[in-house]
């Protein structure tokens, strides 16, 4: 393959986050002690990133021969990605040493795993995409199993690796029988080919093995038994890039893949996907109310909001998929800052994670209080928060694509969530304190989620700031 400097500059931004993961796997080797400087280089290679991908915003095209596309979508997934990895590595060095896991591994795996996001992204070729879902997925399987010493650790990691290994098998052979029936596995020639030609019952079969592999990964319904017991298992700093940029990663190729050129008018499958969307919504809410633990609860809140974002690919069009990526910035946002919130005060042992540990947190600690609120009233719907703005750009377009039933289906469905939203802020401000009244909150983390709460706040009020982007993209 011959490339010019034009595909080096296309992909600098997974350039820079993969060669800063090589350059902080070198120091790791190389000092005994260099946790501090791995944090500050790789920190340092995500801004850059974040500049690269703002520099090919508005470049809009491919590179390596329509492998990966540059600038646009590509770069607006960019920085949602980096965005998270940024947050997670504040959130996490003060969580890792209460832990007492705190090694440079740690950053060089969370680097790595945004680099596969990237790359799915930026797909414009299965294979590609195949890559970067490898590419995170590997590095995911080890972060959930990064406290060695913890047997639910050890149980994430391995009913992670063992279900995630199973659901590659569906998205391989998924691509082996659309490469098959079609002769590429470039989705813009896919595209090109699919609406001239009359293709084989094995394409149809291809595309549906393919979906299956991508549900998996956005723990969409009957797809989502993983969740529950990974999140609860893994550190909740990796449970918190799971549920955000993982999921965001996987939606993106969703959205590449399905909603763009494959499937938009195809009335049997926007059933498919909208069937999906609503037993996402219906089981994810159904099971999150009978929840005691915090982390098992988010999970199955994470199954049912990924049922509100398969209506923006059911609907089929451009509003739905422009409302998913404005849900995807809002649902990154709020669920890093409450996996972060549970993250500061968990125990070393795992306790602190229930319901009625958070009893009197208002008046022990009122800021965590009130920005653990704010993000439960988000992922409620509430206004003025992001979360309300995302809903409704979602269920308006299943209204437009005449399924109805799907939005009144999701609002409904949110009504049920409120309960076990609001059941945390209701311990937390009217019932009484049983908990040590000193809770120590590191500054770093402190920042992450207050950078989440005034996200979700200010796109809440001023939600054009991504709208106008996304209105570009599609």
């Amino acid at each position: 393959m011959v490339f010019s400097f034009s595909d080096l500059y296309g992909i600098s931004p997974i350039l820079s986050v993969s060669i800063t993961a090589i350059a902080a796997l070198i120091v790791k080797s190389a000092f005994r002690k260099s946790e501090t400087a791995i944090i500050v280089i790789g920190i340092a290679g995500i801004l850059t990133s974040m500049v690269f991908s703002v520099l090919t915003f508005s470049i809009s095209s491919t590179a390596f021969n329509d492998m990966v596309l540059v600038g646009g979508y590509a770069s607006f997934f960019d920085l949602l990605f980096l965005a998270a990895g940024l947050l997670t590595f504040l959130l996490s060095e003060s969580y890792l040493k209460k832990e007492g896991i705190n090694f440079g591994e740690f950053y060089v795996l969370v680097l790595l795993s945004v680099a596969g996001m990237m790359l799915m992204g930026s797909s414009a070729d299965l294979i590609t995409l195949f890559l970067g879902v490898e590419l995170m997925s590997v590095c995911f399987y080890v972060l959930a199993g990064f406290m060695r010493t913890r047997i639910s650790s050890n149980e994430a990691a391995l009913k992670y690796f063992l279900l995630g290994a199973f659901s590659t098998g569906f998205l391989l052979y998924g691509i082996a029988l659309i490469y098959g029936t079609t002769g590429t596995t470039n989705l813009l020639r896919i595209a090109s080919v699919r609406p001239s030609a009359s293709l084989p019952l094995w394409y149809n079969v291809g595309l549906g093995l393919l979906l299956i592999g991508l549900a998996f990964k956005v723990a969409a319904v009957p797809f989502h038994m993983w969740a529950p017991d990974v999140y609860e298992g893994s550190p909740t700093t990796v449970s918190g890039l799971m549920s955000t940029g993982g999921k965001a990663a996987a939606f993106a190729a969703v959205v590449l893949v399905f909603a763009i050129p494959m499937a938009q008018h195809d009335e049997h499958f926007k059933f498919i996907l909208a069937v999906l969307a609503a037993g996402s919504m219906i089981v994810g809410n159904l099971f999150g109310l009978a929840q005691t633990n915090l982390k098992r609860m988010l999970a199955y809140s994470s199954v049912a909001h990924a049922g509100y974002m398969l209506i923006g690919i059911a609907s089929g069009v451009s509003l739905g998929q422009q409302g998913i990526l404005f849900y995807l910035v809002s649902y990154t946002l709020t669920n890093l800052g409450a996996f972060g919130v549970i993250s500061i005060l968990e125990k070393e042992s795992g306790g602190n994670v229930t319901y009625e540990e958070y009893a009197g947190l208002g008046s022990r600690r009122p800021l965590i209080a009130a920005l653990m609120s704010t993000f439960m009233f988000s992922l409620t719907g509430i206004p003025p928060f992001a979360g309300f703005i995302g809903k409704y750009y979602l269920f308006t377009s299943a209204v437009q694509s005449h399924m109805t039933w799907l939005a009144i289906l999701g609002v409904i469905t949110s009504l049920m969530s409120a309960y076990y939203y609001l059941r945390i802020v209701v311990y937390m401000y009217f019932r009484d304190a049983k908990g040590p009244a000193e809770i120590r909150v590191p500054r770093l983390a402190l920042c992450s989620i207050a950078i989440s709460a005034v996200g979700i706040v200010v796109l809440g009020i001023l939600p054009s700031l991504v709208l106008n982007v996304t209105q570009l993209l599609f």
